[in-house]
């Protein structure tokens, strides 16, 4: 499992280059540029899909189901989709998951009307993501050197949160003065523009994805379903990671509910709390690039897990907004830190032909966990108050890095 990521761990380092120099390269150039403004066309569809679903079904239990129907392809096809891009060229799949992703946009103003077939598309579309990100994901590593792979996505989170933060006010609008048909169509357009650019992308050499002595889909298919187990590094990254969608589910998706009940500012006290998380999440990454060119260290995997941890706990015992939203832009911080390290380490730690599937497996561990604490995480709220939800979710998150500092420090060094 060991990479080229982990030779001359023991040389002094050398200043890193600015993450901006990144783009000098004219592949990850074309990768960065695709992805961030398809990331414009995702906050385009999720504001004009909420509109939509509520203004159709007149209910929050409506807008449930969208989250549902992009959440559950993920589970079922999460294996599948990982084979694929493990299987076939990733540059290509990505291509045809961008032109898939925009035919389905593209039908969305003329099947409106119907519920059940707004569903219908936001499965697909999940379908076509569940299949692009790992793709994405294995694809950088032959793109960016291994010392690299933090500045690298470090710059790609960046790029989708600030586009998350300053286009979503604009979607709003563009949905209330024209309607939400509009915003599918800048969806489709911003997918046929990533397309037209990861077309002359390069496959890098290092992510062929056709194996030199082709093997069965089904053999293939299982390395991938028992990697996370199999494998003690996986293993443990992949226990901490289901530590922290167990709490993060429930605490992301009742945010809301602290907002109003406990907070007592509404829908106002709302926004505040979710600008705080941009705006903690926008700058994680630049100070995690500025501070370190190597993901393989426990604490930055453990650190996060705490810091979020802690965060909760501070939640779970807040009266006051300022407070709240200062708490919160410090979990934004360890939130997109977390991501950049996880991200980075599996790709430097992962063989570069099973890239698709592990990224997948771990997507669908994340789901679920996701799932299960959505469901858990309401029923607790509703028996004993929103406070008790984050106190048990800060609680889980101090499991976690209580567990990923403790086995993954051995399972890092060196010689590991």
């Amino acid at each position: 499992m060991r990479s080229a990521a982990g030779a001359g761990r023991d040389a002094p380092p050398a200043e890193a280059p600015p993450p901006r120099s990144l783009l000098r390269d004219s592949g990850f150039r074309r990768l960065f540029a695709a992805q961030t403004v398809s990331r414009w066309g995702d906050t385009f569809n999720v504001v004009a899909l909420a509109v939509l679903v509520f203004d159709r079904s007149g209910s929050g239990a409506g807008v449930a189901g969208v989250v549902a129907a992009e959440i559950a392809p993920v589970l079922v096809a999460g294996p599948i989709a990982g084979l694929l891009v493990d299987r076939f060229p990733r540059v290509r799949v990505m291509v045809a998951a961008d032109l898939w992703r925009m035919a389905l946009a593209l039908t969305l103003p003329f099947v409106d009307h119907r519920l059940a077939a707004i569903y219908l598309v936001a499965v697909g579309l999940s379908l076509g993501a569940v299949t692009f990100n790992p793709a994405s994901q294995a694809v950088l590593p032959g793109l960016v050197p291994p010392e690299r792979l933090v500045a690298a996505n470090s710059a790609l989170w960046s790029a989708a949160v600030v586009s998350q933060i300053a286009l979503a006010p604009l979607a709003g609008l563009l949905v209330a003065a024209v309607g939400a048909g509009a915003a599918f169509v800048v969806n489709a357009a911003t997918f046929l523009v990533s397309a037209v650019l990861l077309w002359r992308l390069p496959e890098p050499r290092d992510t062929a994805a056709v194996p030199t002595t082709p093997r069965r889909w089904t053999e293939q298919l299982r390395e991938g379903l028992v990697a996370l187990t199999a494998r003690p590094l996986l293993r443990v990254l992949a226990g901490v990671q289901l530590l922290a969608a167990l709490s993060a589910g429930a605490t992301s998706a009742l945010l809301v509910v602290l907002a109003d009940e406990a907070l007592g500012g509404g829908a106002r006290s709302f926004g505040v709390l979710l600008a705080a998380i941009g705006v903690g999440a926008a700058a994680g990454p630049a100070l995690l690039s500025r501070l370190t060119r190597d993901p393989g260290k426990a604490w930055l995997i453990a650190g996060p897990y705490a810091l979020r941890g802690a965060v909760d706990l501070v939640l779970a015992a807040a009266r006051s907004l300022p407070v709240a939203a200062g708490a919160l832009t410090v979990y934004g911080v360890g939130t997109s830190t977390g991501a950049v390290t996880f991200t980075s380490l599996l790709q430097s730690r992962t063989a570069a032909g099973e890239r698709g599937r592990v990224f997948a497996g771990f997507d669908v561990l994340w789901q679920t966990g996701r799932l299960v604490s959505l469901g858990l995480g309401g029923l607790a709220a509703d028996a004993f108050g929103i406070r008790a939800v984050y106190a048990l979710g800060g609680a889980l998150l101090l499991v976690a890095a209580a567990v990923g500092g403790a086995r993954l420090g051995p399972l890092l060094r060196p010689e590991a």
